[in-house]
Order: C-alpha cells, then sequence, then structure tokens
C-alpha cells in the first residue's frame, strides 16, 4: 500500500509541474522520462543502457565527457598526471564532496569502488560479476591511496583509451559505508555523489530520484526525477502526447513523421556510436551451439540471406545507415574498403547446399523484449530476418525474454542467434573490436562476445593496437580487425542508427551525447529554469 500511495502522489506533482500551477510555495518541478525497466543500480556490475541511464544521473566519476562530446574533462579528480610510460595515473581529488549518504568522498572510496571489481579477494567482491571491468579495465593492476584526497592507479601494460576509459559508469565512485551496510543488495540502494540522490525503485514501474540539495556542482534544475517503465514505444508516445510524460526514448520510426506535426512535440537527434547486429553462436562450448553455424559457409549465407536495405528503409524509416563494419563510420579507424555481403538468395542458397544444407534447417533467432537506440523494434526487425532466411531454407523460430533475463541467456550462450547492439562508451575502436568481437570477451557466462567467435589473429591485432599510441598504427591494424571479422561473419551488421528522443515541446536544456548517455541535471521546463 505504501508503495501505491507514493507513487500516486509522484503523479499529483507530475501534474503540478506539467501544469505549471503556481501556489503560496514554490511547486516541486518534477520531470518524468519513459524508458525501459534497469536491470540492477550498481554502476559496476551492469552492461545494459536502460541502468546505466539511471545511474548516470545517481553516480560520478573521476573524470567526465563534456556535454555533447567524448572530451574528456575533469569531475571528482581536478587533474592527473601520468608517468612518462603510461603506466601510472595519479588522480588529484576535490575536497569539497560528500555521498548522499553524509560520508566523505575521498581516496578510501575511490580505492574500494574499484579493487571491490578487481581483486578477487575483496570482501565486496562475491557481490558482483564485474563484466566491465574485464573487458575494459583488465590492465588495472591496483589502485592506491597516496593521501586523504590523492589516488594512484597502477596499470601492467600500456593502454592507449585509459583515460576515456575513465570517464565510463564502471569506474563511478560508490559510498563504501553504503555498500558495505546492504552487501548483496546495495544494487537497489544505490549511493553516489552525483546531482540526484535515489529515493525507491518499483520494479516494472518507475525508479524515483530527487534532487541532490548538497551537491558540490551546479545544481540540478529539476526537483525529482521519475523514470516511468514502458516497454513499448507506441504506448510511450501516447502517454507522451497526453502529457503524463514529458520526454521518451526510442520512438517507433512509424510514428516520426507524426511526432514532426504535432506542435506540442519535439524531436532531438544525433550521429551515434552504434551498431546493431544478428550475432550467430559459434561456441562449440556453450548451451545453444548448433553445429550449422561452425561453417562459414553458412555464416555467409546468412549474410547473403538477410535483406538490410529493406530493414532500414521499412523499419528503420530512414534513422540509420546500414552497417558493413562493427564500428560505425563516425568513429576513428573505420574501414570503408570493405564490401560488404550484397543480398542475393540465390548465392545464399547456394553456399548452404555446399556446406551439406540443401534443404536448409532449424534454428532459433532471439529478439530483444525492448527498444533500444540501435534497434528501436527488435521485434519488427526479427519477423523481418526469419522471413529472409524462410525463402533460403532455414526456418528460425523467434525466442525473448525479459530484458534481465535475455542478457543473461545470451551471456551464456544459450541462443542459437541473437539481435543485439552496441552504443559506445568510450569513442575508441578498442570498446567495439576488443568488447565484442575479441576471445578475451567469449567467456561463458560473461560474454561481451555473443557470437563466441575467439579469433586468435583479432586478439593479436587487438592487443597491439590498445598498447601503442600512434594513433596512424592503430588506425591500420583497426582496419585488418574489421577485415578479418567480415571474411568470418560471427555477426550480420545490420544497422548504425541516429540517436533519436522526443520531449515535450516546452523542455529545454537536454543535451544528447554521442555514448547514448542521459543526464537530466541540466534539464528544465521552459519557464521554471
Amino acid at each position: 500500500m505504501k508503495k501505491i500511495l507514493v507513487f500516486v502522489l509522484v503523479g499529483m506533482f507530475v501534474t503540478v509541474a506539467f501544469a505549471g500551477c503556481k501556489t503560496a510555495e514554490k511547486a516541486l518541478v518534477t520531470f518524468v522520462f519513459a524508458k525501459g525497466d534497469a536491470v540492477r543500480l550498481d554502476p559496476a556490475d551492469v552492461t545494459d543502457g536502460e541502468s546505466i541511464t539511471v545511474m548516470d544521473n545517481i553516480f560520478e566519476g573521476l573524470v567526465k565527457y563534456k556535454p555533447g562530446s567524448t572530451e574528456v574533462e575533469p569531475n571528482l579528480a581536478t587533474s592527473w598526471e601520468p608517468s612518462s610510460d603510461g603506466l601510472e595515473w595519479t588522480f588529484y581529488l576535490r575536497k569539497d564532496v560528500t555521498f548522499h549518504d553524509g560520508t566523505p568522498f575521498n581516496a578510501d572510496a575511490v580505492v574500494f569502488s574499484f579493487e571491490r571489481q578487481r581483486d578477487e579477494n575483496h570482501p565486496f567482491h562475491k557481490y558482483g560479476e564485474w563484466d566491465y571491468w574485464g573487458w575494459c579495465f583488465g590492465e588495472i593492476a591496483k589502485t592506491e591511496k597516496v593521501d586523504d584526497y590523492t589516488v594512484k592507479i597502477t596499470l601492467d601494460t600500456p593502454f592507449a583509451p585509459f583515460i576515456s576509459t575513465m570517464a565510463m559508469f564502471t569506474v563511478f565512485v560508490v559510498s563504501p559505508t553504503s555498500a558495505n551496510e546492504w552487501g548483496g543488495q546495495w544494487f537497489t540502494h544505490p549511493v553516489g555523489t552525483g546531482p540526484f540522490t535515489f529515493v525507491e525503485w518499483v520494479k516494472g514501474d518507475h525508479i524515483t530520484l530527487e534532487k541532490n540539495p548538497d551537491y558540490w556542482g551546479e545544481k540540478a534544475k529539476i526537483d525529482k526525477l521519475i523514470f516511468r517503465v514502458i516497454d513499448d514505444p507506441s504506448a510511450r508516445l501516447l502517454a507522451l502526447t497526453k502529457g503524463e510524460v514529458h520526454g521518451m526514448e526510442f520512438p517507433n520510426p512509424d510514428d516520426l513523421e507524426n511526432i514532426k506535426n504535432n506542435p506540442d512535440l519535439q524531436i532531438l537527434s544525433k550521429p551515434g556510436l552504434s551498431v546493431g547486429y544478428l550475432a550467430m553462436n559459434m561456441g562449440e562450448d556453450t548451451p545453444g551451439y548448433q553445429e550449422e553455424f561452425g561453417d562459414v559457409r553458412v555464416r555467409r549465407a546468412i549474410a547473403h540471406a538477410i535483406n538490410k536495405q529493406d530493414i532500414i528503409d521499412y523499419l528503420y524509416k530512414g534513422t540509420a545507415i546500414v552497417a558493413k563494419n562493427p564500428i560505425p563510420p563516425t568513429l576513428w579507424g573505420y574501414n570503408d574498403a570493405i564490401q560488404d555481403y550484397e543480398y542475393n538468395p540465390e548465392k545464399a542458397r547456394e553456399l548452404l547446399a555446399e556446406a551439406g544444407y540443401p534443404d536448409g534447417f532449424k534454428t532459433n533467432l532471439w529478439a530483444m523484449p525492448v527498444s533500444r537506440p540501435y534497434m528501436f523494434d527488435p521485434t519488427k526487425i526479427a519477423t523481418a530476418i526469419q522471413a529472409d532466411l524462410a525463402k533460403v531454407g532455414i526456418d528460425a523460430e523467434i525466442v525473448s525474454y525479459d530484458w534481465g533475463t535475455y542478457l543473461d541467456k545470451t551471456d551464456n550462450g544459450e541462443h542459437a542467434m541473437c539481435l543485439l547492439g552496441w552504443t559506445g562508451d568510450y569513442a575508441d575502436p578498442d570498446n567495439f573490436l576488443y568488447v565484442l568481437l575479441d576471445p578475451d570477451s567469449a567467456t561463458v557466462g560473461s560474454a561481451g562476445n555473443v557470437a563466441f567467435y575467439r579469433n586468435p589473429e583479432v586478439h593479436r591485432l587487438n592487443m597491439e593496437a590498445v598498447t601503442t599510441f600512434d594513433l596512424a598504427k592503430r588506425t591500420e591494424l583497426y582496419k585488418q580487425v574489421q577485415v578479418l571479422v567480415h571474411e568470418d561473419v560471427p555477426w550480420v551488421t545490420l544497422a548504425h542508427a541516429t540517436q533519436i528522443l522526443v520531449f515535450r515541446s516546452n523542455v529545454k536544456g537536454f543535451v544528447l551525447y554521442p555514448t547514448g548517455d542521459y543526464h537530466f541535471d541540466a534539464t528544465y521546463f521552459e519557464g521554471e529554469g
């Protein structure tokens, strides 16, 4: 009953804020954003964007990206110094910051936040999977306190993207006091230093945050931030049109024209660092492996069978471009010389016959249950792919689960094929080609590489690229990786999508980031900010 009452009261605040009513005392300004639900609220123990969106507003890292860019600037650290060999990084911390629970931010908190992920003997390590640490921070050998406001991070090998990775959510700093109090349930009681504090999470319904009155920086312009869970894009738009919410993510492309013609709504869009793809499970040690996908001819047949241009034209409605590489063309290192697999069903049938499957075969195709920035309507895309595959004799059953289960099961390799995608966390090919396609990332149970593609030459090139600081050399190495991936076809690369969010027309101040992060501290209603 208490949760219901709280939600009703929240709805009252929404009405007051949206109508702009004035009372004797200033009304609370409440902003409601429609999206999918989070999985966990521990920034170091998630891999999904729905969770990250919430945590971007609760937590902070030592550095951050400047609004709307991937340029790094100070945040909880005021400055930093690398050693001449790039193996030691000293960070000088702010002295005027407290966590939402009133405890001080200091070097001990940074060491706790990092070491709980790295050190298997750390008392908090048992409470998480820490996937991203292995994917992006394995070079960190230790994090040490120099004094109360100085931290030294030591790497065991040079890592060219290091300072960019420090802006990622994985290394947001958490309250050690709160984490130790809640232990394995801390992911439902998040405490950071950011512009908003956590209030409640009603699973499947909403997450509520409030303005942090003691924030060390410029304080948020809204008093209450509610993430309302609405999975269906059409239902989100209906709520937005009726004024029940003030912003939404991932509109259905079919609705864009009507949105543009509605004076009460506005569209924000920007090219993103994203890719949507169909992964084919090549991992013989995974539960979902089928021997058909161990044959490159079958994988190439599937690439020829899928009409990607039709998917872009009729399902993305021009909000994306056809992808031929696993990194977007907006990112340096993109190999434009690669020729994509043409849509050619006859060629697909020939390849299947050569591989010993002249009559095709049965398999499964997993589709995400939620809209994502790289794939606004996964169910329709899965249906289109299913129809294309049927034309060449492949009978693919569409399978789906709730979002958290879907991620767990694909990490575990329980699929034969699955739809997924990626929005870059930092502007470096390493974040795509290592995290999504390197053998290191193909561990059953914690895979970023859900194709379980394990080419040792890809690994060698990735390692050489990430340990050199010569940009021209790194570019050439990553182009070679893209050639290998193209030849081996662990994915059918589908689309590079444009970021699109929709807001009420009186919403101002929100900025789109290339990384797809949502920061609401500068957001306000016209006439309120």
